[in-house]
Order: structure tokens, then sequence, then C-alpha cells
């Protein structure tokens, strides 16, 4: 077989839309894009790379139906208030920051900030009148 298997494909589009919602997030930051641009711009970056769904991803079909429509339309809308030289310069810049390796220090300091939030919230329970 010379084609790509499904899983490399959806990886492939996995990437692609990261790199989108990269770029998208680099458009809500710049300051040549205009207002409105930039505040749908914030939102879908913020949905597309945030690990909270409005339906959670464990939920069959529905959990991926919710990232399947609403990022592609998102970026599609974003992609269509940003004049084509600016968004191929900060999609350019996108791409070029996916090559470069991740930062586990930063992973780290999500992982840590998350298990505080979850002892936070334990906390408050056991304390709590309730139980």
């Amino acid at each position: 077989m010379t084609g790509k298997s499904l899983s490399e494909r959806i990886g492939d589009l996995g990437h692609r839309l990261a790199v989108e919602a990269h770029a998208a997030w680099l458009a809500a930051r710049d300051p040549r894009v205009p207002v409105l641009a930039r505040f749908l711009a914030i939102a879908v970056a913020a949905y597309a790379l945030s690990p909270i769904d409005l339906i959670p991803d464990f939920i069959p079909v529905l959990g991926w139906l919710d990232d399947l429509l609403i990022v592609p339309l998102g970026l599609w809308a974003v992609r269509r208030l940003i004049r084509g030289p600016l968004w191929s310069e900060l999609h350019a810049a996108a791409e070029a920051a996916s090559e470069r390796p991740s930062s586990r220090v930063g992973m780290a300091a999500i992982l840590l900030l998350w298990a505080g939030l979850l002892y936070v919230a334990y906390w408050s329970v056991r304390t709590s009148s309730w139980h």
C-alpha cells in the first residue's frame, strides 16, 4: 500500500488543526488583525487548545462532533476575516513553531496546576458540612 493509514491521516489532520489554531492565537495577539477577527481568534484558539470541551470527548460521537465542527468552522471564519498575506505570515510562524520541541517544563507546570486544582476541590469536599 502506498497511501497513508487512517490513523496517519487523522494524525495529519490533527496536526493541521493545531497549526491553524496556533495561527489563530498569533492572529489574536497581532495588532494588524481587525478587532472582530481578533476576538473570534481568541475564542477559537482558546477552545481548540483548551483541554476542556463543551461536550467531553469520552461521550461517544458527540464528544468528537463538537471538535470536528466548532473548531474548523471557527478557524474558517477567522481565516475569512484576515487578509491573505497577513494570514500566510501568521500561518508560517505557527508552522515553524510546531517544528520546535515542546517544553517539558511547561507540561509539568500545567500538570501541577491541574493537580493543585484537583486537591483544592477534594479538600473543599472533604471539609464541607455536607460530608
